[in-house]
C-alpha cells in the first residue's frame, strides 16, 4: 500500500466529521448504489464532505484495504466506517442515521 495515499486517507477521515466515498458526486452519482446513500444522507440535513473514487484511482485502490470493507460507497462519520450503501439505507429507515450524524458536523463544545 501506498503509504502516501493512506496517510491522504487517514487525513480525510479525521477532518471532515462526515465523508462519504462514493461513485460520482453527491450532484450526479455514477452508481446507483452511491445515489440511495446520498439520498439518505440529504434526507438527514447535515453538511458532508465526499471523495469521488472514480477520479481518485489510487483512493480506489486503497480504501478497501484501509477499511476492510470491500465496496463502494463507504460512509465513516466521526472517523469510523459505518458502512456502504445497504448498512446505511437500513439505518435511515430506522431513524438511527439520522441520529448518527446529527450534529456530527458541529464542533464539541470544550470544558472549561
Amino acid at each position: 500500500m501506498s503509504e502516501a495515499v493512506l496517510d491522504s486517507i487517514r487525513e480525510q477521515v479525521t477532518s471532515n466529521p462526515i465523508i462519504l466515498y462514493m461513485k460520482g458526486s453527491p450532484q450526479a452519482p455514477q452508481c446507483g448504489f452511491s445515489a440511495r446513500t446520498v439520498q439518505a444522507l440529504m434526507a438527514c440535513g447535515e453538511r458532508f464532505a465526499y471523495v469521488d473514487i472514480l477520479s481518485n484511482p489510487e483512493i480506489r485502490a486503497i480504501l478497501p484495504q484501509y477499511s476492510d470493507w470491500p465496496t463502494f460507497p463507504q460512509l465513516y462519520v466521526g472517523g469510523e466506517l459505518v458502512g456502504g450503501c445497504d448498512i446505511i439505507s437500513e439505518m435511515f429507515e430506522a431513524g438511527e442515521l439520522q441520529e448518527l450524524i446529527k450534529g456530527a458536523g458541529e464542533p464539541e463544545a470544550t470544558a472549561e
